[in-house]
C-alpha cells in the first residue's frame, strides 16, 4: 500500500532536513505505530504520503508512493471541523469527491454510527467536547473509505476520557483491510491498535522497524534515552525543595459567561499548581484569567503587591503589555497562536525588546534558551515551519523570554518526546526552586504526578 525510496523532504528556508534517506515499505491491512523524537519528520512523513507538501513549499528527495485513497485525521479536533453541524461536516468530504446525492447521508449516519457519535447529525459542531470532535473528524475521514488511514497524535490534545473514546472508536470503526499509519506519543496505550512499529532516525533514515516487543527488547533502552515513550520506564518526581512562598494571584468567583463556571483559586510563588478536568470545563479559558489576556464577566482576579508592586490595586487585564509580559508569562494550548515574527530568534527577542532591555542582554537571554529548550539549530527558521513539539518549546521559550515571577501553561508537555519531556519538566521545576509561581493547565497524569504540588479539578 505504501512505499518509499529515498524519501527525503527540507521545508523552504531550512538548513537541515525534516526526514532523508527513507526507504519503508508498508502492506495492506498493516496497523503501524510510526515513533522517533521530536523533530524526527514523524508528521512530515505523513504529511508526504497524504500528499499535503507542496512543489514550492521546500526541497524533495527520493519517491513516495501510495496505492489507494488517503484519509488523515491530525492532532487538533478543531482545525479539522469546517461545517456548522455535524452530519454536513462528515458530507463535506463526500460532496467534494462527487459521491451521488443519493449515497450521501446513508454513509454519513454509518460513518457517525461506526465512531460512536454519541449524537445526531443536526448537532453543532461547536458544542462538542474534543474527544467528540476528533471522533467526528476520523467518521469525516472513514466516510470516504480510505484504503490507508493517517492518524497524526489523535489523542494529544484530549483529556484522558476523550483519548479512550477515540482509541475504541479506531479499534472498533476501521476495516480490517485498512491499512492504517499512526504517529502517537502515548505509546503504551497505542500499542493495543498496531502489530508494527517503525522508528525513524533523526539523522535520516530507519532506527528500527519490526514486531513491538522485538523492537522494545532490543532498542528500548537506547530509545529511551534518545526520547522514545518506550513502555514501563517511568520518571522520577521533581518535588519542591521548601514550601510555597507568598501568594501571587488569586480568583475569586472569576467567571466567563458559558465558558466557565465561578473559580476561587489561589497562585503562590514556589508552587506548581495544575488545573485538571475534561475538555469543555473551562481550563482554557481560566488560563486567559489567569495570564490577564482575558477580563472576567463576574468575580475578579486579582494580583498582589509581590507580582504587581504598586500596580496590584489595577486588574492583570488592565496592566499595559510590557508590565504584563514582565510579571505573567503565557502560554498558549496552541503555539501556533502567539508566534508574530518570521524566525525563531526574533520570536524570543521580541519579549525582551519590548519591555526595554538592552540588546547585548536581550541575545544572552536568546542563546540561554535556545541551548536551554534544544532549539539552538533552529534560530533562523520559521516558527510554522517547527515540529508540534520543537513549537511547543519555542512557546515555553517565549513566555520565559521577559523572566515573569508567574507562568501560565495551557499543555505545555503536548507534542514532546521523552527526552523533552523530561527537560521541560526539570526546566519548570527549576524555575519553582527560583521562587517563581508556575500554574499548569494539563491532561498529561505524568506530568501531574512528576511535577504537581497542588491539583485544582473543574
Amino acid at each position: 500500500m505504501i512505499r518509499a525510496k529515498g524519501f527525503g523532504w527540507r521545508h523552504a528556508g531550512r538548513k537541515a532536513w525534516a526526514v532523508r534517506g527513507l526507504d519503508l515499505r508498508v502492506e495492506r491491512g498493516e496497523r503501524v505505530l510510526l515513533l522517533g523524537p521530536s523533530g524526527a519528520g514523524k508528521s512530515t512523513l505523513l504529511a508526504g504520503l497524504a500528499g499535503l507538501l507542496a512543489a514550492d513549499s521546500g526541497e524533495r528527495e527520493g519517491t513516495v508512493e501510495v496505492d489507494g485513497r488517503v484519509g488523515i485525521v491530525f492532532q487538533d479536533p478543531e482545525t479539522q471541523l469546517v461545517m456548522a453541524r455535524a452530519g454536513d461536516d462528515v458530507a463535506f468530504g463526500l460532496e467534494n469527491h462527487g459521491v451521488p446525492a443519493a449515497e450521501i447521508w446513508p454513509r454519513v449516519d454509518a460513518a457517525l454510527a461506526r465512531v460512536g457519535f454519541p449524537y445526531g447529525r443536526d448537532r453543532s459542531t461547536a458544542a462538542l467536547s474534543g474527544g467528540e470532535q476528533q471522533r467526528l473528524a476520523l467518521a469525516g475521514a472513514l466516510a470516504l473509505r480510505p484504503e490507508v488511514l493517517l492518524l497524526d497524535e489523535p489523542t494529544a490534545n484530549l483529556d484522558p476520557a476523550g483519548a479512550d473514546l477515540v482509541r475504541t472508536a479506531l479499534r472498533e470503526a476501521v476495516d480490517p483491510g485498512t491499512t492504517v499509519v499512526l504517529v502517537e506519543h502515548r505509546v503504551a496505550e497505542a500499542l493495543p491498535l498496531v502489530d508494527r512499529v517503525v522508528v525513524l532516525d533523526p539523522g535520516g533514515g530507519l532506527r528500527a522497524d519490526g514486531p513491538p516487543d522485538e523492537v522494545f527488547a532490543a532498542h528500548g533502552d537506547r530509545l529511551a534515552e534518545e526520547g522514545v515513550w518506550v513502555p514501563g520506564r517511568e520518571v522520577p518526581p521533581r518535588r519542591a525543595s521548601a514550601p510555597p512562598g507568598d501568594a501571587l494571584l488569586s480568583a475569586e468567583r472569576a467567571t466567563i459567561r458559558d465558558r466557565l463556571a465561578a473559580v476561587d483559586l489561589l497562585v503562590r510563588a514556589g508552587e506548581a499548581l495544575a488545573i485538571l478536568g475534561p475538555n469543555g470545563t473551562g481550563k482554557s479559558t481560566l488560563a486567559l484569567l489567569l495570564g490577564g489576556l482575558l477580563k472576567p464577566d463576574g468575580g475578579r482576579i486579582t494580583a498582589t503587591p509581590a507580582l504587581a508592586g504598586a500596580d496590584a490595586a489595577t486588574p492583570p487585564h488592565r496592566w499595559r503589555a510590557p508590565a504584563l509580559a514582565r510579571r505573567i508569562g503565557s502560554v498558549f494550548q496552541d503555539p501556533e497562536h502567539q508566534f508574530v515574527t518570521s524566525t525563531v530568534y526574533d520570536e524570543l527577542a521580541l519579549g525582551p525588546r519590548r519591555t526595554g532591555v538592552p540588546e547585548a542582554a536581550v541575545a544572552s537571554t536568546v542563546d540561554e534558551l535556545l541551548a536551554r529548550l534544544r532549539l539552538d539549530r533552529l534560530a533562523g527558521a520559521n516558527p510554522y515551519t517547527l515540529s508540534g513539539g520543537e513549537a511547543r518549546r519555542l512557546s515555553v521559550a517565549t513566555a520565559l523570554a521577559a523572566a515573569p515571577a508567574l507562568l501560565v501553561l495551557d499543555e505545555p508537555t503536548f507534542g514532546q518526546d521523552r527526552r523533552t519531556w523530561i527537560e521541560l519538566v526539570d526546566l519548570l521545576a527549576g524555575l519553582r526552586e527560583e521562587g517563581r509561581g508556575i500554574v499548569t493547565v494539563t491532561h498529561d497524569p505524568a506530568f501531574v504526578t512528576a511535577l504537581a504540588d497542588r491539583t485544582v479539578h473543574l
